[in-house]
């Protein structure tokens, strides 16, 4: 019987939870919502944009501490209330991960945040949805000290 990795992501109450397993391998990673939010809405930063490459990372982050790779693919489907540099709501499906040609069994729900951004009276939702289908690399250096990391 072929054992398939599993990334497990769910909202918590302080924020998102990343966890990956393999075998008896896993890590975990979370996303503190309330510390990033601050920094991004004191730096004028887009939060649903940002959080979306910290979500990124984070997975990529998490997945190499188990399986360390050179090729990340990750696939999901994004709903806001805005384009992503005004929304303050998102919803993300994940939809697949690999990590080097090895597939991840995703269980996930849908990730569902709201109040990422300030909305004015005059705000008006207007739906917004996209599929990021990305492949993302590992620089050698750093796929190295993963690999160093696991021996």
């Amino acid at each position: 019987m072929v054992v398939s990795p599993v990334l497990l992501v769910k909202v918590i109450e302080s924020g998102v939870s990343v966890r990956a397993r393999y075998y008896d391998d896993f890590a975990e990673h979370e996303i503190i919502l309330n510390s990033v939010i601050t920094y991004w809405w004191a730096n004028d930063l887009p939060p649903a944009k940002k959080f979306l490459e910290l979500f990124d990372s984070v997975i990529k982050r998490t997945i190499n501490e188990i399986i360390p790779h050179k090729i990340l693919n990750l696939k999901y489907d994004v709903k806001a209330n805005q384009n992503l540099d005004d929304a303050s709501e998102i919803e993300i499906n994940l939809i697949s991960v690999d990590a080097d040609g090895v597939g991840f069994k995703i269980d996930a729900e849908t990730i569902s945040l709201k109040g990422l951004r300030k909305v004015d009276d005059v705000f008006e939702p207007k739906e917004f949805t996209t599929t990021f289908d990305q492949c993302i690399e590992t620089p050698d250096i750093v796929l190295k000290k993963y690999k160093e990391m696991k021996e």
